[in-house]
């Protein structure tokens, strides 16, 4: 089913690169050159996608259907949050499946950029589950990839250390985990973890990743935390009163991307929010109306360059 759904979502790419190509040469009007450079692929390959277009039928009086709706919402995105890329998919009335497109989407989007050389950091959750299962195999010999939280005693699926090695290992890449829990009972215990000298050296490594990929989760007993038990349902109410919206990598953001420094908050260990912030390239990849505030936040506190996310929250984001 897994490999099923990879397929399905290499061939939506592929419809959609071809959308994407269409939409800049016939709408936008720009060069096959400039085409080449916006969607990072060579211009013999821009002739190709085109001219597939045309044989699909893709381009008519308009540029492929939903699949052009999709592509506006994403340049006003761009252009709203100053964003270098947006990727839309589409909606659906069912959470499950709007993590699942959306983590295919970035799985998509990672596995067109990675090269040899790289390094990639990565956070967790259900969309970045979704993401690890769903990446093909394009092998390296020299990438890595570094996981941006601590781990779980027990988990179903969703611990960060798992989603980092089996993005490592489709990569062939080498993983460096962050070897504490995710939370702790003491944050004088968390302190002491990260004054160890390999956990000190992942931090280093994780401000020097050439791009990382992370999720967003909201408030609400649906989030990762809540719903994997690593923070009582009890919580809830004592975060939202603090202004709290939703959390990146586990540091609670209020509205306005500040985050707010609740006590919960010094019992995670996860890099801070200032090493994220030094990595050049950010891709935040998180769906579903009511993360929309969560993911409004996320971009204001990390000044991500590329959003993955679908319809309904890029109207809501651009509502705003």
């Amino acid at each position: 089913m897994a490999a099923r759904r990879a397929g399905r979502a290499r061939d939506e790419s592929s419809r959609d690169l071809k959308v994407r190509a269409a939409w800049h040469y016939y709408v936008e009007d720009l060069t096959q050159e400039a085409i080449s450079r916006t969607l990072a692929v060579s211009r013999p390959k821009v002739v190709r996608l085109l001219q597939s277009a045309r044989e699909e039928g893709l381009v008519t009086i308009r540029v492929g259907g939903k699949g052009g709706e999709r592509i506006g919402l994403e340049r006003r995105l761009v252009e709203r949050f100053g964003l270098a890329e947006a990727v839309v998919v589409p909606s659906s009335a069912d959470a499950g499946a709007i993590a699942a497109s959306v983590g295919e989407a970035a799985a998509v989007y990672a596995g067109q950029r990675m090269r040899d050389g790289m390094s990639l950091g990565v956070g967790w959750g259900t969309t970045l589950d979704h993401c690890a299962r769903a990446l093909g195999t394009p092998r390296f010999k020299r990438a890595s990839v570094v996981s941006l939280l601590g781990g779980m005693t027990h988990s179903r699926g969703v611990n960060p250390s798992a989603v980092a090695r089996r993005i490592a290992d489709a990569f062939g890449a080498q993983c460096y985990q962050l070897t504490a829990p995710l939370v702790v009972d003491d944050p004088k215990l968390r302190d002491a973890l990260w004054a160890e000298p390999g956990l000190s050296e992942l931090r280093r490594r994780a401000r020097r990743v050439d791009l990382a990929l992370v999720s967003v989760g909201e408030v609400s007993e649906h989030a990762t935390l809540f719903g994997e038990g690593l923070l009582p349902g009890t919580a809830l109410g004592p975060l939202r009163n603090a202004g709290v919206v939703g959390d990146v990598l586990c540091h609670f953001l209020d509205a306005d991307g500040r985050e707010v420094d609740h006590p919960l908050r010094r019992r995670i260990v996860a890099v801070e929010l200032d090493d994220l912030r030094a990595v050049d390239r950010i891709v935040v990849a998180s769906g579903g109306q009511p993360k929309v505030a969560a993911i409004l936040a996320a971009l204001k506190a990390v000044r991500a360059s590329a959003l993955i996310t679908d319809e309904a929250a890029a109207r809501g984001l651009l509502s705003r």
